[in-house]
């Protein structure tokens, strides 16, 4: 009776061992590949699964979006500028049997393309095209690892420039350029008063021939402002021709009051 006894406990325990190994959990985010013998029977949903144990394999596949940073690379630009260059790539698995059965380490092979795609990528830009156009890069880069992951069950969502380091020597050059070009739309907008201020001028000095009275009012008018420091001695030059004009006139009405 006890020999009994021992046997059902041991198959009791041996089906409680074989229940445990045979039972999965699939998480609402991923999917399980199933291999059987080590031929691929199918996909599992997230949820409670059962499996064969020692003849049956579930690898589980995570279907979220991945964010793998893209380390610095020293990269020349095509103006043979050298400059360090860091990114982001985001990525998620969109067949869970590719990415198990095509490929060794997804991860791994991903890092290692985004890396060389990014050489090769910035590598055809110049330095200006780098700083300026770093939009139409990410998605050349997206595009280029996309075309290559897709083969993989991968899709890549994402890549971005993360950090553009350049030589001191550039960036001298660089803060004198821009402060000559500074300098340059100074000199321009400079140059366009003066233009402005001297059609102004010409206008009035029309006005004033027209008008002789003008220039009269304007000579009163520079002497009150110039008349505010009242400890100055102002010399202050009147027309020569008027004068000329008046005198003429004073010395012929004398003239005729003397006849």
């Amino acid at each position: 009776m006890s020999a009994v006894i021992g046997v059902v406990a041991a198959l009791a325990v041996v089906a409680l061992l074989g229940l445990v190994l045979s039972v999965r959990v699939v998480k609402q985010y991923e999917q399980g590949v199933l291999f059987r013998l080590g031929r691929v029977i199918g996909v599992r949903e997230p949820g409670l699964r059962f499996i064969i144990p020692v003849v049956d394999v579930l690898h589980r596949v995570s279907f979220r979006i991945v964010t793998m940073p893209i380390q610095s690379q020293g990269i020349i630009t095509r103006d043979n500028v050298s400059v360090d260059v860091s990114a982001v790539a985001y990525f998620r698995v969109t067949d869970a049997v590719k990415a198990v059965v095509a490929i060794e380490d997804v991860h791994t092979a991903i890092n290692q393309i985004a890396q060389t795609t990014l050489r090769k990528v910035v590598g055809q830009h110049t330095l200006d095209e780098t700083l300026s156009e770093t939009d139409r890069i990410n998605v050349s880069i997206r595009e280029f690892l996309d075309g290559v992951t897709s083969g993989w069950g991968v899709e890549v969502t994402l890549v971005e420039l993360k950090d553009i380091q350049l030589p001191d020597s550039m960036k001298r050059a660089m803060a004198r350029q821009a402060e000559a070009e500074r300098e340059k739309r100074a000199k321009i907008i400079n140059a366009e008063g003066e233009s402005l201020a001297a059609a102004a001028l010409g206008d009035a000095s029309d006005v004033m021939m027209q008008h002789p009275l003008a220039l009269q009012l304007r000579n009163l008018q520079t002497l009150i402002e110039l008349g505010v420091d009242k400890n100055t001695t102002i010399v202050f030059p009147a027309p020569l021709m008027s004068t000329v004009a008046e005198l003429g006139a004073f010395l012929a009405r004398e003239s005729a009051a003397a006849e």
